[in-house]
């Protein structure tokens, strides 16, 4: 006998588990297949592992320079084992949590790894999983009227850099380090491999990225790449750009070394490990989507705006679908992929209006467009700067780098994107992302009155810079 589920979701990522939250919430049998731990690779893998030590290298460079506001702190010392433990017990908390949401919601979790089936016995239409179950114990059926895939993805690798865990790591095994080495090559320049990046070199690591494109942060606004190239530089680290490694040239030892080309420089490059981090593969294969009619494009699955695949009772969100690879995107894709299974009319989610962030120091973030992408679709801009030097509380802080730049439409006045780099910015884009939902002016967010001092006076001088009225600058 097949187990029947309203909906079963074969994925218990942040994506996975939120929309069966609130599939449970509209009253429907609900069941998650995860063969690893719910929460999936941002709790236990990226965000919040990456995050949490991200603090520690932080609150390490800060006591290191705490004599700038005037605290004597002598024999500061790292011990990278407790770093790990802090780091595993704020996953674990979390991890405990979302254990308690299924309880509360009464989802079902089966722990092993599910496979779509095609038509059979149990259905006339592909859609029955079958999951082997991580116990050893016989494979159970589940029987649903949808089934929604979020099985997210995994570290991408590049041929002659194979990973062995040591001395060449993806950013799963980097987050499993016992020791920090004392030095590293970062091959790749995005998201992951600046925060890796940022957060070495303020552990004391010396650190070297190599980025084929030229410039790091390559889907950033151009200003904000150029900025953040300049502050990790200061910090020491060493950044080549338009710079194409050569992994036949690898030799292990105690310390490997590897060629690039720079221009065409050749580049004799060496370290205690390496960390390649040039973005994620979909985890499309071995779960069962040659059963069915499913349609793969560009190694991901393929899905309408609605996040329907060409089965229209199975869909799929999150990193297997491509597009902006983050959990808050598939937890939003996920609650409207339900509502739409249920009948609901939900909003398409609007990549202009999800906010994007870098967990570097400093830090970045983003919502819309970048002016790049603004002139090429043909937009007549305005855009205003302000810098955080002008800011107080940044000057209070000891964080007066960065910026805050907004890019308006000039025929409807309309923001069409807003750039941050400095302090605290992760927390800051949120009123650029409300701004973005509602269609906001830089007159309207300017007249919005931001309390003195703050921070958050940088957004209201930058939406005043627009028109050229800011008061600071």
């Amino acid at each position: 006998m097949a187990n029947e589920y309203d909906l079963v979701v074969l994925g218990g990522g942040t994506g996975g588990y939120v929309a069966a939250i609130r599939a449970s919430q509209l009253g429907k049998k609900v069941a998650i297949v995860e063969k690893g731990a719910l929460g999936g690779t941002c709790l236990h893998r990226g965000c919040i592992p990456s995050k949490a030590l991200l603090k520690s290298a932080e609150v390490f460079s800060q006591t290191k320079n705490s004599m700038e506001y005037g605290v004597t702190s002598e024999g500061v010392k790292l011990d990278f084992g407790k770093v790990q433990e802090r780091k595993q017990s704020v996953v674990t908390k979390l991890y405990n949590g979302v254990q308690s949401l299924m309880k509360k919601g009464k989802i079902d979790v089966y722990e092993g790894h599910g496979r779509i089936l095609g038509p059979s016995i149990f259905s006339p239409s592909a859609g029955t999983i079958s999951v082997e179950m991580t116990s050893g114990e016989e494979n159970v059926m589940l029987l649903p009227k949808n089934v929604l895939v979020a099985t997210g993805s995994a570290p991408r690798t590049l041929p002659g850099l194979e990973v062995d865990g040591e001395q060449i790591m993806t950013s799963d095994e980097a987050l499993e380090m016992k020791e920090l080495p004392a030095s590293i090559i970062i091959v790749g320049g995005g998201v992951i491999g600046i925060e890796w990046a940022s957060m070495l070199a303020d552990f004391e690591v010396d650190v070297t990225v190599v980025e084929f494109a030229d410039r790091i942060l390559p889907q950033e606004d151009k200003d904000v790449s150029k900025e953040m190239e300049r502050l990790l530089k200061q910090k020491g680290i060493t950044i080549h750009t338009g710079t194409k490694l050569q992994p036949e040239t690898l030799n292990t030892g105690d310390t490997l070394t590897v060629s690039a080309v720079k221009k065409e420089e050749e580049l004799e490059l060496q370290a205690e490990k390496v960390l390649v981090s040039v973005g994620r593969n979909a985890n499309v294969k071995d779960i069962g989507l040659e059963n069915t009619d499913i349609e793969i494009k560009n190694d991901v699955i393929d899905t309408n705006d609605m996040y329907q695949t060409k089965e229209s009772h199975i869909y799929a969100i999150g990193d297997v679908i491509g597009g902006l690879q983050l959990a808050h995107v598939a937890s939003h894709e996920g609650m409207t992929a339900v509502e739409h299974m249920n009948d609901g009319t939900p909003d398409p989610v609007d990549d202009k209006l999800i906010p994007s962030c870098i967990y570097s120091s400093p830090e970045s973030a983003r919502v819309g467009w970048t002016e790049e992408e603004a002139v090429e679709a043909g937009f007549d801009i305005k855009t205003g700067k302000f810098p955080f030097q002008g800011v107080g509380k940044a000057l209070v802080e000891g964080e007066s780098d960065g910026f805050v730049k907004i890019i308006a439409d000039k025929n409807t006045n309309d923001i069409l994107g807003v750039h941050m780099i400095g302090p605290d910015v992760t927390n800051l884009i949120s009123e650029a992302g409300l701004a973005k939902v509602l269609d906001a002016t830089p007159w309207e967010v300017a007249s919005s009155i931001h309390p003195h001092p703050t921070l958050s006076e940088a957004m209201g001088e930058a939406a005043m810079a627009v028109d050229g009225k800011q008061i600071h600058g």
